[in-house]
């Protein structure tokens, strides 16, 4: 009798070969898009660092550093507005040839877009089993995507430059109790005022050491500067701070704060300051709250990004390139819905995947790369002005009450998350 024909062994994952191939495709794809999405931003033409070095140049042949004026077709004029201790960083670049200082800025931008990428991605990829250099290289072409990032390149913005001291204070200095905890947001702080947000974080969640160091560190850099340039610190700290015309208008829509909101309503006048500041003190106290919160279950990847989120609506002018904190909190949207396996979780898993999808795509087309808003006062006629107008305005205040607070990850935070182990992660 004829034996029985034996069945093929059942195929239980998927052909490698084929998977690598369509790795290689989503990443070429990505690659592809990046060019058509550069491409409207090209027009900036590194218009704020050539304002830098322009004050550089003016400030160096004996002129008042903050008497620096630039003409402009939008914002009437424009002028050098950060503190002293940012015009010492940028003052050597001034010594150099224009297009040597660009091409420096956006090699220091896209290493410092790899480098805090890794930061965020490497927990995840490791929690999780996911693919490591597929996830990693996919996950930095979305982050170089987004409209922030786009921004800070395009425009020759020093962001990342905070972004990276301000993360590696808090996700790795801070949680390990290091000695020189406080101090990247200390110089952060000093560089551009906004970073000081992150001491009031520290307090509010009982780092008192990492509080006073990082307090101590903006003061050192403060009076570092005040030393070597006294007027032109005495003029930014008792005038310049305090004129917010100086930075530019309010209501323009590139201007993405709870200020800019309220700004686009009331235009021509400026906003009620006590109506803007009851609002401002409702949405800090609850962002913070939340935060503080995040931080004390063990997890300071929440906790820094609710409070960039809280700096972000709460300064008076939040420009477009300084919201870099919807990308960890992506991440973190990712990494919860991914933890939500169980069977009764799919419909928490559907949205918070839903929202990480939603605020990638809104962050990637962004609110002035592909709208022209035009050069006139902006107001806000009716809703569908209002949501386009405060697109990052009303994500963060969504992100602020829907972040996800993540537990049981106080092991993981006394790690080195630059040198997870490879046996961990499939590649």
């Amino acid at each position: 009798m004829p034996a029985e024909p034996v069945a093929p062994p059942a195929v239980t994952e998927d052909d490698p070969g084929g998977r690598t191939v369509r790795r290689l495709v989503a990443v070429v794809a990505l690659t592809a898009v990046l060019p058509a999405l550069y491409l409207p931003g090209l027009v900036h033409n590194f218009f704020d660092l050539k304002i830098y070095m322009s004050a550089m140049d003016w400030w160096r042949v004996g002129h008042p550093l903050y008497d620096y004026v630039q003409p402009d077709r939008v914002q009437g004029e424009l002028y050098f507005t950060y503190p002293p201790f940012s015009a010492l960083l940028l003052w050597p670049f001034g010594l150099l040839r224009l297009g040597a200082t660009v091409a420096i800025f956006t090699a220091l931008t896209v290493l410092a877009v790899v480098l805090t990428t890794r930061w965020l991605v490497a927990p995840v990829i490791a929690r999780h089993d996911l693919p490591r250099t597929f996830t990693l290289v996919a996950a930095v072409l979305l982050v170089l995507a987004v409209e922030s990032i786009r921004e800070t390149i395009t425009f020759g913005q020093i962001n990342m430059l905070l972004v990276v001291l301000i993360l590696a204070d808090l996700l790795f200095a801070v949680p390990q109790a290091r000695r020189w905890a406080g101090v990247g947001v200390g110089l952060a702080t000093a560089l551009k005022l906004f970073p000081g947000i992150f001491i009031v974080y520290l307090l509010a969640t009982r780092r008192w050491r990492a509080a006073a160091v990082a307090s101590a560190t903006a003061a050192a850099a403060t009076l570092l500067a005040a030393a070597i340039a006294p007027s032109d610190s005495w003029r930014f700290w008792t005038h310049e701070l305090w004129t917010t015309e100086r930075v530019g208008r309010t209501d323009i829509v590139g201007n993405q704060s709870l200020f800019g909101l309220l700004s686009r309503f009331t235009e021509p006048e400026k906003p009620g300051r006590l109506l803007w500041l009851l609002v401002v003190a409702v949405v800090a106290a609850f962002g913070l709250w939340r935060a503080t919160r995040a931080a004390r279950a063990g997890d300071p990847l929440t906790g820094l990004t609710l409070t960039g989120l809280v700096g972000a609506l709460a300064s008076p002018i939040t420009w477009t390139h300084h919201i870099y904190w919807f990308i960890p909190a992506v991440v973190l949207l990712v990494d919860a819905a991914l933890s939500a396996d169980r069977p009764d979780q799919v419909r928490r898993r559907r949205w918070l995947a839903g929202l990480a999808l939603g605020i990638t795509a809104v962050t990637i087309y962004g609110v002035v790369t592909f709208q022209d808003w035009g050069a006139g006062p902006v107001h806000t006629h009716n809703p569908v002005d209002f949501v386009l107008q405060n697109a990052y305005v009303l994500l963060s205040l969504l992100l602020l009450a829907a972040l996800p607070l993540r537990s049981g990850l106080s092991a993981e935070n006394h790690i080195n998350w630059t040198d997870l182990p490879s046996s961990h992660v499939r590649r």
